[in-house]
């Protein structure tokens, strides 16, 4: 029994030395949008939730629905696009051409871009063979020819689904090279890649959602954790005939921010059942969850914005193969544990999170209930690709 209560003893003086060495979580320590004079909101309570190459007559509706940044502009910037932008108070990131230097010193202009996905083949199918994609080399040389041009805004890089998935076809003579990357993402300081699950038609991805937080990793890690990572989140059927739920929606998202994206683009398009440009504003149920979800977390924006304590907590699974993934954050009075269930089975969860005095209660954050944290651990059920956020006092 002495031995036992010896165990517990240095556990607890273990958990509260790491506690006391955590990162404070103090607003603006991890912003990383301060380097750019013209750049993204140096607010720690900003997280950009973005919407990628929309209309700027919607900028309004997407922003009653949380977005605060639109990415691309088609066939722009132009005057007329840059006026409804300025008029719904809608910043913009957007290609540097000519209209686009004219306003350097407008704040509505918050990044600069390259064309989407230069890491796949250019062209169709010619003659049985695939085109080569543009060369890290040329995208590397463009960053430094827009950066000369403007040092004063980041300048965003969308890289495809070779990012997660090695044996994308779509990189034609590039499939299986993922060596490339390491040189792509030298050519921006916003590194984004896009891939979609749910409407996946390869049997090897269709309905794996953790192919999008994969993708994240291997950014975070080609990067070194020296780019700003953000990532590409699926809203409609674009070209399926499956659409995905809310909840799969929420689940990506959750997903992307507990392995350390820094930003959300939504892709909102659809070429099913008929062409919609902007198919979330016409899909009620799917818009008003993406508004919950991005109210969510806006509300959470200053605890996701502050340093990560890497050692503040442990899970178990209790269903072999059905992970349950952490991020883990202290800040002002209460640690923050961010779990979600990365496959498509339940499993529950046992955590153990690093607290002063052991114990304490779990709010889980929306979903009105309390969990009481006794030495320093708890359970809760997760059904399939689930999400719970717990603020522990």
């Amino acid at each position: 029994m002495k031995r036992l209560l010896g165990i517990v003893l240095l556990t607890f003086l273990c958990a509260s030395v790491l506690y006391a060495q955590a990162d404070k979580g103090k607003p603006g320590s991890a912003n990383p949008y301060v380097q750019w004079k013209n750049g993204l909101p140096k607010d720690p309570g900003f997280f950009p939730l973005t919407v990628w190459l929309q209309d700027p007559e919607d900028a309004q509706a997407y922003k009653k629905a949380g977005i605060n940044v639109f990415v691309g502009l088609w066939q722009g910037p132009t005057e007329e696009q840059l006026a409804q932008l300025r008029a719904a108070g809608m910043p913009a990131i957007c290609s540097q051409n000519d209209v686009g230097l004219k306003y350097k010193d407008d704040p509505i202009i918050v990044g600069w871009m390259h064309g989407d996905e230069p890491d796949n083949a250019q062209q169709p199918i010619i003659d049985g063979k695939w085109s080569p994609p543009i060369l890290p080399e040329k995208i590397i040389a463009d960053y430094k020819k827009i950066i000369a041009a403007d040092p004063s805004r980041p300048v965003f890089l969308n890289i495809g689904q070779g990012v997660a998935w090695n044996n994308y076809i779509g990189r034609g003579v590039r499939r299986n090279h993922p060596e490339d990357y390491a040189e792509y993402v030298k050519g921006g300081d916003i590194v984004s890649f896009d891939i979609y699950p749910v409407v996946h038609r390869n049997p090897e991805i269709q309905g794996n959602l953790w192919y999008v937080a994969r993708g994240v990793d291997r950014l975070r890690t080609w990067t070194n954790n020296q780019k700003i990572v953000w990532n590409c989140i699926e809203t409609t059927q674009i070209s399926s005939d499956t659409r995905p739920t809310p909840r799969q929606v929420k689940a990506e998202v959750w997903m992307s921010i507990i392995h350390g994206s820094m930003g959300i683009v939504y892709f909102v398009h659809a070429w099913k059942p008929k062409e919609d440009t902007r198919r979330l504003l016409n899909d009620p149920e799917m818009l008003a969850a993406v508004t919950a979800l991005n109210g969510e977390i806006r509300n959470l924006a200053p605890v996701i914005n502050s340093p990560t304590f890497h050692f503040g907590a442990e899970v178990t699974s209790s269903q072999p193969g059905v992970p349950v993934d952490v991020l883990v954050k202290r800040y002002e009075d209460a640690l923050y544990v961010f779990a979600v269930c990365m496959r498509d089975s339940g499993t529950k969860a046992s955590f153990f999170v690093s607290l002063p005095n052991g114990d304490g209660t779990a709010e889980v954050i929306g979903e009105g209930r309390t969990i009481p944290v006794t030495s320093g651990g708890f359970e809760d059920d997760f059904k399939p690709y689930d999400v719970h956020l717990y603020r522990i006092k």
